[in-house]
């Protein structure tokens, strides 16, 4: 039994949980993290969700996304599904979630990282995970409009793209 935080509008825990698969309360709000590994070619290090798994099975996805259970903040639900589901250790002791996505639901901090990864290295997690791969931009979206990929918004998927090598709305230019 999985349980999770419940958060209001404002982003502040209530001190209540709900169980995963019951109806969430209305006027409460979950947390939920995703983070997309790009490498130093620009291509998105995706996986494939096993076609047994419930919800968008058998369809590829960014490189790993889960909501935080009870007790979890942003960093250590990200760094806990990227252990979990590609054998992937990293700290997010000192980041920050590079965007943050309003969901009717909650809230979905999106982590950007640049890391080289050796696909033969990955623990890919059997309940999970089917497969993973090196995609650019454009496969991507292809995936999207050929139904394989889980169906983002595209504009949401440029923006990563974009983003993957700045913090914020300026280039990497207009910082320094």
């Amino acid at each position: 039994m999985e349980l999770w935080d419940l958060y209001t509008v404002d982003r502040e825990k209530t001190g209540q949980k709900m169980v995963r698969g019951e109806k969430q309360p209305e006027g409460f709000y979950r947390l939920v993290v995703h983070v997309c590994i790009f490498n130093s070619r620009g291509e998105m290090l995706i996986q494939q969700r096993q076609p047994f798994k419930e919800g968008w099975s058998d369809m590829w996805d960014i490189t790993v996304g889960g909501s935080a259970v009870s007790g979890d903040t942003s960093r250590t639900a990200v760094a806990r599904e990227l252990s979990e589901e590609l054998g992937i250790e990293l700290s997010f002791e000192d980041k920050r979630p590079s965007l943050t996505v309003n969901f009717p639901g909650g809230f979905d901090d999106i982590y950007l990282i640049e890391k080289e990864i050796d696909l033969s290295e990955l623990k890919l997690q059997y309940e999970e995970v089917q497969a993973a791969k090196w995609s650019g931009m454009e496969e991507i979206l292809g995936m999207i409009d050929s139904g394989e990929f889980i169906p983002y918004k595209k504009s949401l998927i440029e923006l990563m793209f974009a983003m993957r090598d700045s913090m914020g709305g300026l280039t990497r230019e207009d910082t320094k």
